[in-house]
Formats: C-alpha cells, sequence, structure tokens
C-alpha cells in the first residue's frame, strides 16, 4: 500500500512539472497523468474527477513512514496547485477531517478560511474538530457564524457537538437556545443528539428534564443508558440507576464497561453488596473480568462496602495491575482503617517500579498520620519533593493533616506557609491540627487570619473550634461558635448538630443539648449517638432510656457506640431488666462480638451483681481488647474475688495482650481487697517491666494495701516518699484506713493533708468526723460541720431509687419532693418501732454521715 501511494505522488509530481508547459485554465481542468491510473481515451472531466478520487484516497489511506503534517500538507499542495480547492467540497472537506485527526488545528482553520465553497459537512467538521479538542468557545462562535451566513438547517452531528461544547463551559442559556433548534428541526428522536442533551442536563443537575429527553427516546444506544445512569448516581440517587440498569438489561441493549462502572458506583453510595456482588457474576459472565477498568471498579466497590479481604483477594487475583489498581487498593485500605496494610501496599508498589501519584501519597499520607508514623510520614513527603509533586494541593495538605495528627505542629506549619495558594481545606488541617493539641490562642488566631482571607470558614472549621472548646470545657467559646454555625445556615446539619449536642454536654448544659438535638431535622445515628452519650457523660440515666425508645420508634436502627451509651445507662442505676433486654437486641443485631459492647454489658452485669453472667460473656467474645480484659478483672476486684481477678490477669499476660495503667489499677485493688500485702508489692514493683509509670491511683490502692494490714505508719512512710507529689485520693486512703483502725491522730492528720490538697472534697470531713464519732469527740464533730460551712462545702446528699411499673423513682435524704413522701415516712416509722422492739440500737459511729 504504501509503494503505491509513493508512486502516485511520484505520477503528480510529474504531472505538475508537465502542467508548467500547458495553459492555466487547462490546469484547472484536467491534467494528463501517468498511466498508472489514467487512460488515453478519459475525457478532460473524467480525468480531473478520478485524480480528485485519487487524491481522496491518499488522505484517507494511512500515511507512510514520513512526518504526518508533511505528508498531508504535501497532498494539500497538489490540490491547491490543481485548483480543487475551488470547486471540489468533498475532497477539501476531506483534507479537514485528516488535519482535525492529527490536531492539526491552525492547517485546518487556514484551509476553511480560504475554501470559496462550504456545504454542511464542512461546517461541521469545523465545529466537531474545536469541540473534540476542548476549544468549545470558538465551537460556539463557529455555530452562531453559520447560523448567519448559512442558509441550510444544522444537521445532527453540529447540534451535537455543539451541545457538548454547551456542557463543557456550563453554559446553560446558549445550550436551552440549541435545545429550541434541535426542537425546531425536528431532531429530538436523534439518538446523538438526544444522549448530548442528556449529558448536559445531567451534568448540570438538571436530571428531571435529562430523564425526559431519555424516555422520549425511542431508539436509545449503550452510550445513552450510561449518561442517565451515570447522571443519577452522580446526583445521589443511585437506587434509580440501579432500576434503569435492570431495565437496560431487559432490553436488547448490553451494558459495556462504562454502564458497568456507573452502576457499580451507585451500589458503592447505596453499600448495596447483595446488587454489587449481582453485577460481578455479570461481569464474569460476560468476559469483562478481562478488562482491568471494571476489575478496579468492583474493587472500589467491595471497598467502599467495607469487605476489604474480598477487595484484597481481587487485587491479588489480578494479573495487569495498573497505576488506578494500586491506588484504588491503597485508598480503599486508608478508608477502611487499614492503615498497615495501606502502608504495605504502598512499599510494595513503589518497590515493583510503580511511581504514586498525588492522589496515592495522599491516602498513605493520612494513613501514616492516624498511626502517627512520623517518619514513614516523612519519607513520603521526600518522595513527593523527588518526583515533583510535593506542590499539589492535595498533597500539601495532606502533609499538614499527618504532621498535625504526629504532633509535629511545627512542621505542619512550615509546610503550611510555604502553600503558595492557602485554601480552606490547607486551613481546616492546620486549626484541626491545633485543636487537637488543644493550643486555644494559636487556632484562634489562625481563624481570625482565615476570616480576613478570601477563604471563609466552612462547617469542618467551626466543628474543629469546638470540639477544642468541647475538650477545655469553654461554655462561652462554645456559644460564640454556635452563633456563628446559625450565620452560616448549618445549625441544622448533621455534622454541626452533633458537635453542638457534644461541647454542650461536655460543659453540663445537656438541657441545650437536648434542644439542638431538637432541632435537626434529619437525624442521622450519630446525632442520636451524641445525644446518648452526653445523657451518660451527665448521668442523667432515665433520659437515656427514655431516648431510646423514641430511636425505636424512629427509621433508624441503633448501632454498636448506641448500646454502648444505653448499657452503660443500664449499669449506671443497676437495672438488670433493661440491661438483659439490650443484651437480647445485641445478640438479634450480630452486635455481640464488638468490644465496645462487650466491654459495657461486662461492666452492666458487674455493677448488677450478676458476676456469672459477666464471665459468661467475656468468655463468649473472640475479640477481647485490654479493655474487655480490665473490665473483668476489676469487676472480680470490686466484687471481693481477689483470686480470680488475679488469674484472669495471668491469662491475660499468657496470651500476649500487654496490660496498661487500668489493668495494674484493678490488680492492685484486687490485692488490697484480699490484704495480700506481699504480692500487691510485687505487682507495683513489676509495673515498669511493661514501661507504666505509677500513677495517684495505684499510690491510693497501695496505702489501702498497707491499711487494710493494718500497717497505718508504713501506709504514712509510704506516702511521704512518693516520687510524685500525693493527691487528695492518697490522704483519703490513709485517712480511710484511720477510721476503721480507730486512729484519731493520724487521721486528723491525713485529713488536713486531704483538705490542703482539695479544700472543695466533702468526703475527707466526712471521714475526720466519722472518726470523731466513733470516740464520742462531739465537739470536735461539731468543729468539722462549722469547718465546713466556713468553707461552703456541700456534702453531695445520699440518694436511692426504685423502678415499679416501668417507672423509676428517686429519693434524696431529706428530700420530700416525691407525691408518696407522707405515706412512705409513716411506713418507715413504723418499720423502726418494730426492728426497736427486736432489740435494735442505732450505730453512732456514722452519726455524721447518716445525717
Amino acid at each position: 500500500m504504501m509503494r503505491s501511494q509513493h508512486r502516485l505522488l511520484l505520477a503528480l509530481g510529474y504531472h505538475l512539472k508537465f502542467l508548467n508547459k500547458i495553459n492555466v485554465s487547462e490546469t484547472l481542468h484536467f491534467s494528463t497523468l501517468s498511466p498508472h491510473f489514467l487512460q488515453s481515451h478519459d475525457s478532460p472531466i473524467l480525468k480531473q474527477r478520478k485524480i480528485g478520487r485519487e487524491l481522496a484516497n491518499l488522505l484517507q489511506l494511512p500515511c507512510p513512514k514520513i512526518p504526518t503534517s508533511h505528508y498531508y500538507k504535501k497532498i494539500h499542495a497538489h490540490i491547491v496547485v490543481l485548483g480543487f480547492h475551488q470547486h471540489d467540497v468533498f475532497l477539501v472537506n476531506t483534507l479537514l477531517h485528516a488535519y482535525s485527526k492529527l490536531n492539526l488545528l491552525s492547517d485546518a482553520q487556514k484551509l476553511f478560511d480560504i475554501m470559496p465553497q462550504r456545504n454542511l459537512v464542512t461546517w461541521s467538521s469545523m465545529v466537531s474538530m474545536y469541540n473534540q479538542y476542548g476549544y468549545n468557545v470558538e465551537a460556539l462562535v463557529l455555530f452562531w457564524r453559520f447560523m448567519r451566513s448559512c442558509s441550510e438547517e444544522p444537521n445532527e452531528y453540529i447540534l451535537a457537538s455543539v451541545i457538548r461544547a454547551c456542557t463543557q463551559l456550563g453554559s446553560l442559556g446558549q445550550a436551552l437556545q440549541v435545545h429550541g433548534f434541535i426542537v425546531k428541526g425536528g431532531f429530538v428522536q436523534d439518538v446523538y443528539v438526544g444522549t448530548s442533551l442528556i449529558d448536559f442536563y445531567a451534568k448540570h443537575g438538571y436530571v428531571d428534564e435529562a430523564r425526559l429527553i431519555f424516555d422520549g427516546l425511542e431508539v436509545k444506544t449503550t452510550v445513552t443508558w450510561t449518561t442517565m445512569i451515570a447522571g443519577y448516581s452522580k446526583h445521589g440517587r443511585s437506587e434509580v440507576s440501579l432500576m434503569l440498569f435492570n431495565q437496560m438489561r431487559e432490553g436488547d441493549v448490553y451494558p459495556d464497561r462504562y454502564v458497568i462502572s456507573s452502576v457499580l458506583s451507585a451500589c458503592s453510595m447505596l453499600e448495596f453488596l447483595e446488587v454489587g456482588r449481582q453485577i460481578h457474576g455479570y461481569v464474569l459472565r460476560r468476559g469483562f473480568d478481562m478488562d482491568v477498568s471494571v476489575v478496579n471498579g468492583i474493587i472500589d466497590f467491595y471497598l467502599k462496602c467495607h469487605k476489604v479481604k474480598t477487595g484484597r483477594k481481587l487485587f491479588d487475583q489480578l494479573v495487569d495491575k495498573d497505576i488506578v489498581s494500586w491506588t484504588t487498593m491503597i485508598a480503599g485500605c486508608m478508608q477502611n482503617s487499614f492503615h498497615n496494610d495501606a502502608m504495605d501496599l504502598f512499599v510494595e508498589m513503589v518497590r515493583k517500579g510503580w511511581k504514586p501519584d498525588a492522589f496515592g501519597c495522599t491516602s498513605i499520607l493520612n494513613s501514616c498520620g492516624s498511626l502517627q508514623a512520623l517518619e514513614k510520614g516523612r519519607q513520603v513527603h521526600a518522595y513527593a519533593i523527588k518526583v515533583n509533586i510535593d506542590n499539589d494541593g492535595f498533597v500539601k495538605n495532606g502533609l499538614i493533616d499527618m504532621y498535625a495528627k504526629c504532633d509535629s505542629l511545627n512542621n505542619a506549619r512550615k509546610v503550611f506557609d510555604i502553600v503558595a495558594a492557602i485554601n480552606v481545606v490547607s486551613y481546616n488541617a492546620m486549626i484541626e491540627g491545633y485543636s487537637r493539641q488543644d493550643k486555644l490562642v494559636e487556632a484562634l488566631d489562625l481563624f481570625h487570619e482565615m476570616r480576613l482571607s478570601l477563604s471563609p470558614p466552612t462547617l469542618l472549621t467551626l466543628v474543629s473550634l469546638l470540639g477544642l472548646s468541647a475538650s477545655l470545657f469553654l461554655l462561652e467559646l462554645s456559644s460564640q461558635i454556635h452563633g456563628l454555625i446559625i450565620k452560616y445556615g448549618v445549625s441544622l446539619d448533621n455534622f454541626a448538630g452533633s458537635a453542638l449536642i457534644d461541647v454542650y454536654s461536655k460543659c453540663s448544659c445537656v438541657g441545650d443539648a437536648r434542644l439542638v438535638f431538637e432541632e435537626i431535622y434529619d437525624k442521622d445515628i450519630v446525632v442520636w449517638n451524641a445525644m446518648f452519650s452526653g445523657y451518660r457523660q451527665q448521668l442523667e440515666n432515665e433520659e437515656s432510656l427514655k431516648l431510646y425508645k423514641d430511636l425505636q420508634m424512629s427509621r433508624l436502627k441503633p448501632n454498636e457506640f448506641t448500646f454502648a451509651a444505653v448499657i452503660a445507662a443500664a449499669s449506671n442505676i443497676a437495672s438488670l431488666r433493661h440491661g438483659q433486654q439490650f443484651h437480647n437486641q445485641v445478640i438479634k443485631m450480630g452486635l455481640d462480638d464488638d468490644p465496645f459492647v462487650t466491654n459495657s454489658l461486662v461492666d452492666m452485669y458487674a455493677k448488677c451483681g450478676s458476676i456469672e453472667e459477666a464471665h459468661k460473656v467475656f468468655s463468649s467474645t473472640n475479640q477481647r481488647d485490654i479493655a474487655c480484659w480490665n473490665s473483668m478483672i476489676s469487676t472480680y476486684a470490686q466484687h471481693g474475688e481477689a483470686a480470680k481477678a488475679l488469674e484472669e490477669f495471668k491469662h491475660m499476660i499468657m496470651e500476649g495482650v500487654k496490660p496498661n495503667y487500668v489493668t495494674f489499677v484493678g490488680v492492685l485493688s484486687a490485692c488490697s481487697h484480699a490484704g495480700l500485702l506481699d504480692l500487691g508489692f510485687h505487682h507495683f514493683d513489676s509495673m515498669s517491666h511493661f514501661g507504666i509509670e505509677p500513677g495517684i491511683d495505684h499510690y491510693a490502692c497501695m496505702v489501702s494495701l498497707l491499711g487494710r494490714a493494718g500497717k497505718i505508719y508504713e501506709a504514712k512512710d509510704f506516702i511521704e516518699k512518693m516520687p510524685i507529689k500525693p493527691a487528695a485520693a492518697v490522704w483519703r486512703s490513709l485517712l480511710s484506713a484511720c477510721r476503721v483502725s480507730g486512729h484519731v491522730e493520724l487521721g486528723t492528720y491525713a485529713a488536713e493533708m486531704a483538705i490542703s490538697c482539695d479544700p472543695a472534697d466533702s468526703g475527707s470531713y466526712i471521714l475526720l468526723s466519722n472518726i470523731f464519732a466513733s470516740k464520742g469527740m462531739w465537739a470536735n464533730v461539731r468543729r468539722v460541720r462549722e469547718k465546713m460551712d466556713m468553707s461552703r462545702v456541700v456534702k453531695e446528699p445520699g440518694w436511692s431509687w426504685i423502678e415499679v411499673n416501668n417507672e423509676v423513682h428517686i429519693f434524696i435524704a431529706r428530700d420530700t419532693a416525691h407525691r408518696d413522701s407522707t405515706l412512705i415516712s409513716l411506713v418507715f416509722d413504723n418499720l423502726i418501732l418494730q426492728i426497736k422492739g427486736f432489740g435494735y440500737v442505732p450505730n453512732t459511729a456514722a452519726f455524721f454521715l447518716d445525717d
């Protein structure tokens, strides 16, 4: 074929030399070429036509191994010399098409400008060329020029190209005008024009208008279906996407890889695992599993549905992985908190010669931050600099976030300060870093700078500041941020609402938290959980149980965090009945193996006195974390089962679980309750082997252990030799031991030291008063009461409760607010008279405590 092209060009060259010997008029109408393709008896007109056809064939054949532009320009030269550009519109259109394919736009434009005759194909080719290469403004200008200068009506190809240009420019007004031409010209049923209109309306949020055009098309191609399905999926109406996909399968149009990708995206958004699996099966049956882009979409679907193992299995089976495969897998592991797996994949990816892009680096930086892997984060930073992607906006924000999460705020601020165009994400990442470390001044200064810049605060900015004010219990700042949230019009947003509920609850304004909760119209489970958590923090346990009834009436299902909160509420009021009901629901919902729920159940059964049930829950779980072990050890310790507590501690060590601060509080408490002095000191001394520094709680347990063993002065010496300053709790342990032994002098000293550490604590006053009362020292008791009054220390009243007929009745000392208080007092007085008749003598040793 190449040889024939060369022969033809040589023949044309020979002909040009020959033409110099004849007149110009003859040149424009005929030529004498070599006998290779012209016969001597052909007429001049026929010869001219044959030359035109041969030139057109040359333009449509693959070019030989010479510079492409030179090849076509040489043919262009022949066309001009032979005069075909003056009258052969078909040949010139063919040349325009060739220039278009090669992206030679300037040559095409020059050719178009000198054409004396243009037809509909000419205009269509130029408009299509501009649109194809992204010159959409030029495409629209040329279209309106066509409409003004040409008497012909636009065809479907011009209209489809112009609509695509409007789509890319977001030009609604011009698209509506073109839509009018489409209706006027009767092209509404043309599948190419219709598909372009569907694409325009869907991409600009007019999905219902796109659907009207879609439904009006009698013939739909695969591209038409893909465009409509993708439009619904993009705008969050994934269920409609899936319905259309089912309709498509019922027809005679077979889904291609683009349809499959759109439908998988819809399944991911809805987390329709079963439907996604069916599509996976369809892909296998149709043989699309050989297409890497389709497999990447399936991997992404499983990862977004939290099926990381399934996604990883597909990834490992994929032979021809591309950069998207690696990036998708790394990002999926990161999003599902499989951060170690993400980092391992990143290392393997680099080792195999792949070069992670900005998206991959951003994902792995997130994992480094979550694991606080500062050194690996630095290595990713170095790699980003090496491959010159450190100036990418996403990478820079990822670096700020990573350094902030790794408590390296100086490095985070350095990256922040060198960002050329600081955007709202950069500000948010930096403010979040300051908030995480309770850097109030720095966070507020940056927030002020942000408000003065061209990056107005977003909802995430305000929520970060709310988290900071919540951790510092700053109610006034929280109220001011609440005002800003209302000003920005997002006060009813679930994200902001849950943050507001949290901050008001932590600032002991649970009533305001409930008002915010009621204002949120479409609550998600996170908002409900925030309110449950707020009630738990403020010990509003009955309100928490009432709120759970409201949740059951809604369409939402409780999750593991919900059950952890309500089970804690049941344990706080020692309501075994409620706790058992929650336990049943947990089993039904398959959450009984969740560590948060397990720990709550163990604690609930322990506080309700059901030690055996607590141990059953503990033994039945397959995922015992350190918190679960601590719950069981503390349960046995609090109920005097020291041997069982220490046995569980031994089992924990054997299973390779490393004890923490709380573990040793339970262990030392068990030794204290059982009077195991030597064993207690052994465990206390062993803390350093596990890298744990003894804290106030551990020292308090040791003082209690010595006091229970009758070694009061040794306990005093132990306190005075502590490497850290003794807190009030330590002195109260000694004071409690003095009360048991009746040691007045040392008890008075311990009380004075405890009160000096915590003047507002009433417990030290009460313990000292009880020591004096046990010795009949009533004048001293009175002086303790007077000192409390002078210091304005108020004893927290004791209270109790009982549940009768699904109603909780609360009783507080000296309180007569209950509706049946008079009747209850009469019954209580009658009972006292009866027990006195049996010889009961009141114990006055705890006079002040019971007063």
